[in-house]
Parts: structure tokens; sequence; C-alpha cells
């Protein structure tokens, strides 16, 4: 299966102390990178999330959003816990005695105060497996969708391999009259060199002839290359670099190419085959 590094998953999940809402989203990266954003309550799994994460993917620049909602917090009477608020006036009449001239505490400034509402109990490892829970199923649903993704991708991508297959079969033919063409130009100016009789001319412009028409090498290696990108693709797995590396190389072959033409077909295949090789390669980018 070929997956793309662009995906989106989002669930909430009821808790005994609240509601767990997660959202993942990714686009292409080169690497994997990892933008956790967690509310206070549930900063502390942090190691956890990351680990899950760096677990099932590979690639890609990944935001992680999780937070800790109360749905039913406004119908809840806030209770105050009497010993801190007791501890809180000690505090505040002692400081009173030493400063006379400070302002006394607001019920906005004590309301803030750490622990002076009594808050329910959470239990770290039942928020922990919650929170791996919610972890496994966004991720499997970012797997699927990646995977939508990355079947789209394929398919594009195979297209263009059978355009570049059926731009091979084309051009083979006209091999036979590029070297005839290419033959009778180099014969006139082999007859005029030879009215100079000088031999190391000659031997430089045979050696140049058989370097620039003989294409068929490139031709092979572009179709190797092509069959190389299909085993590939059929394997799935993390192929991102792999199929990157093998663009290069399609393109290094189509370069060569246009530089032995000697010929308008063999050059304006060349240029398509650039074409097509850069919209492959667009789509590998987003390839995990």
């Amino acid at each position: 299966m070929i997956y793309s590094m662009t995906g989106f998953a989002a669930l909430e999940k009821e808790t005994a102390v609240g509601v767990l809402v997660l959202e993942l989203r990714s686009v292409n990266h080169r690497y994997l990178e990892l933008q956790l954003k967690l509310d206070e309550s549930v900063r502390t799994y942090e190691p956890l999330i990351r680990e899950h994460i760096s677990a099932k993917l590979g690639r890609g620049k990944v935001e992680c959003r999780l937070s800790l909602m109360d749905r039913h917090s406004q119908a809840k009477t806030p209770q105050l816990d009497t010993e801190v608020l007791e501890q809180l006036a000690q505090m505040s009449a002692t400081v009173q005695q030493y400063f006379p001239q400070s302002q006394p505490l607001s019920v906005a400034d004590i309301l803030r105060w750490p622990e002076v509402q009594v808050r329910e109990h959470v239990d770290p490892e039942a928020l922990a497996e919650n929170i791996r829970q919610c972890l496994v199923q966004a991720l499997e649903d970012m797997a699927q969708s990646r995977a939508r993704e990355g079947q789209k991708l394929k398919g594009s991508i195979l297209e263009r391999l059978a355009e570049i297959e059926q731009l091979i079969a084309r051009i083979k033919p006209f091999l036979p009259l590029q070297i005839k063409a290419y033959q009778e130009r180099l014969t006139a100016k082999l007859q005029e060199v030879f009215k100079t009789q000088d031999d190391e001319r000659i031997r430089q412009e045979l050696m140049l002839f058989a370097q620039r028409v003989d294409i068929d090498e490139e031709l092979t290696r572009l179709a190797t290359h092509v069959g190389e990108v299909r085993r590939i693709l059929d394997a799935g797995g993390a192929a991102g670099k792999r199929l990157d590396f093998l663009m290069q190389e399609l393109n290094r072959e189509a370069n060569t190419l246009g530089a032995k033409s000697v010929s308008t077909e063999v050059s304006q295949t060349s240029m398509a085959l650039k074409v097509l090789i850069e919209q492959m390669r667009e789509q590998i980018q987003n390839i995990e």
C-alpha cells in the first residue's frame, strides 16, 4: 500500500473526568516532524503521545491537538476547599499586618488561587489509557485517509509511466532513420576532411558519430527505471525517498537523450519525457 503524507483525523472520547478531544493533521515533509498542542490537563502525557505517533508514522509534518473538556461543567456548582480558604485568609491577614497599605485580595484573586476550587479526582493511569485508545483510533483513521490519498497518487504516477513507455516505443522506429540521416551529413563532412588527408580529424568525427547517435542505451535504462518504479509502487510501504531517487535517474536519461539527439523527433521526445518526469516528481513529494 502506498501512503500519502497528507491526512486528517479527529475524534472525541467520553471519559470519567470529561471529554478527550483529539485532532491530527499531516502534510508532506522530508522527515517526521511532530508539533504537539496540548492543554495543561494533558501536557504530562506528551511522551506517550510522541511515542505512539512516531511508531505509526514515518514521514510528514504532523500536528496533534489534544484537550480534556468537562462537558457538564456549566451545570455543576463550583465547590470551594474551605481549608485552603482558611489558609489564604490567615496569609492575607499576616500580610496586612506587615503591609497595611496593601490591597486586600479580590474574589477573582481568590478563585484563581491554586487548589481553592475542589476538582474531581483524576486517575492518571485511567486517563493515560483513554489517551492511548484515542491515539490508536485516530492514527488508524489517519492511515486510512493517507492510504486513500496514496492510491490516487499511485494511479496518477502509473498513468504517466504508461505515457513514458508509449514515447519510448514511438521513438525506437526513428533510430535507423536518425542514424541514416546523420551518416549522410557525416559523409559530406568526411569528404571535405579527406581532401586534407587529416587522419586525426577523421577519427574524431567517427568517435563523435558513435557517441552521439547511439541512444539505445538511454532508452533501455529509461525502460528499466520505469519497471523499477512500477515494482516499488506495487510493493508499497515507505517508498517516497526511493521513488524520488528514481525520478532523478529518469531525468538524467531524458537529458542525455536530448543531448544526443540529431533529429526533431528525438528532441521533442526528450522534452515530453522531462515534463512527465517532473509531474511524477511533484506527486512523489507527497508520498511517505
